[in-house]
């Protein structure tokens, strides 16, 4: 009956059935090309990140036609530019200007460094000059003797690490390193390269710290480029994730994954031993001070016996060096007084000027690092004064009495705690 009255009522709800199913195929249609998009958008970015830092085409061409051309030469050049023996591998770089890959040179591994700009004076966070091609390799000139050059790295050295009594000693082995061939003299090209590769902090410290177990062994260089040991595990954090995929993991989920993904914890106190002792070889070393600028678990990382390996060290810098530099610089508050992530001091002021000690020594800056990594999944024996000790160090300051009495103290405490507790186990 109420159909014939109404004879398109029995339509009406197929027909809205119709036009619902229509408008939800057009909304998912939008959702799917919205997510195409922002996906197309997002690898675009990524791509364009990465051809930005990975640039180890560049780098190679720049230094063999360098090297080609006679400008320069040293123990790694004729691999790298004639022979075609050490490879680029995968990209590390984390800054365009700072190249890094993991190379293969004949049957060796090990880690390319490359400068990809001209190095520069520590200046608080302000983008360094572009390279200068011209005048890159440009010292020593011709005509210089060997002598005339010993003079020009000792005056280098007494300017980046102050009056030392064994600077001569230093220098000495920097000649050495720089015979490349190892025919007993150095070239007017290998002089030009050590030169280059001196203005380098990383590469000083690297050099001075050669015969030290936690820095990585020089194989070679080839102008401002030089190759040093691979590091099997290259964070203090056991995963690395696809740079897609750490796109969407949020920062505070991805410190607790870092914390899920590390070794047991007697090869975390060999680790963090490590470190320990590292703050050791550069505080008050045989050339001075350096100090840690940038303490985080990306510049760290040990091989596959868990023994501490320094991954960057481009900002540990000399103290004599940092002091000269900051001790100009104006300001208005104390955060114009920072270099790096961790090196602070104080604004004065009454001069609106920088002081030139920095308020947090290595040792405290390094216990910050370690606090989560040592005290998760710590023996519920020496948990309590672990935590304590390490909270002490982390509140040493420079300017406190006795802060090297108080130094050495703290760190012996930590180094024998761990000590004890692993010196019985495998992982010792």
């Amino acid at each position: 009956m109420a159909r014939r009255l109404f004879p398109g009522a029995w339509l009406r709800k197929p027909h809205y059935a119709q036009v619902r199913f229509s408008y939800m195929r057009m909304k998912y249609l939008f959702i799917s090309w919205l997510v195409v998009f922002i996906g197309s958008w997002v690898m675009y970015v990524q791509y364009s990140t990465y051809t930005e830092l990975c640039r180890g085409h560049d780098c190679r061409k720049i230094i063999c036609d360098k090297y080609k051309t006679g400008v320069i030469d040293g123990s790694a050049c004729s691999s790298l530019c004639a022979k075609e023996t050490l490879y680029f591998g995968k990209c590390l770089s984390t800054k365009p200007n700072n190249q890094m890959y993991l190379g293969i040179w004949g049957n060796l591994q090990g880690v390319i460094k490359c400068q990809m700009e001209e190095a520069a004076q520590p200046d608080f966070g302000t983008d360094p000059e572009p390279r200068k091609e011209i005048v890159l390799f440009d010292k020593p000139t011709r005509g210089t003797t060997v002598e005339k050059f010993k003079e020009m790295v000792y005056g280098l050295f007494k300017a980046k690490l102050g009056e030392q009594g064994n600077l001569s000693e230093l220098v000495n082995l920097i000649l050495s390193f720089a015979d490349g061939n190892k025919d007993g003299r150095v070239s007017l090209p290998e002089a030009k390269s050590a030169w280059a590769l001196l203005q380098l902090d990383e590469f000083l410290l690297m050099v001075i710290l050669q015969d030290k177990e936690h820095t990585p062994k020089l194989m070679g260089f080839c102008g401002d480029l030089y190759v040093t040991e691979r590091v099997e595990y290259t964070s203090l954090y056991g995963i690395s994730l696809p740079w897609i995929i750490e796109l969407f993991i949020p920062s505070g989920f991805r410190r607790s994954m870092d914390q899920w993904f590390t070794p047991s914890w007697p090869r975390k106190a060999k680790i963090a031993i490590g470190l320990l002792e590292f703050v050791e070889d550069i505080f008050h070393g045989p050339y001075g001070n350096f100090l840690m600028c940038d303490t985080s678990a990306k510049n760290l990382g040990y091989n596959d016996k868990y023994d501490l390996k320094m991954m960057d060290m481009k900002k540990i810098v000399p103290e004599t060096n940092l002091k000269e530099i900051i001790k100009d610089r104006q300001c208005e508050s104390d955060l114009d007084c920072i270099y790096g992530t961790d090196c602070r001091t104080l604004c004065d002021q009454s001069k609106m000027r920088c002081t030139t000690e920095v308020i947090q020594p290595n040792l405290a800056k390094a216990c910050q690092l370690l606090k989560d990594y040592l005290l998760r999944g710590a023996p519920s024996d020496i948990h309590e004064e672990l935590e304590k000790q390490l909270y002490l160090c982390i509140a040493l300051k420079v300017t406190a009495n006795q802060m090297e009495m108080e130094h050495s103290l703290i760190l012996n405490n930590l180094k024998t705690l761990l000590w004890k507790k692993i010196s019985h186990t495998n992982d010792s």
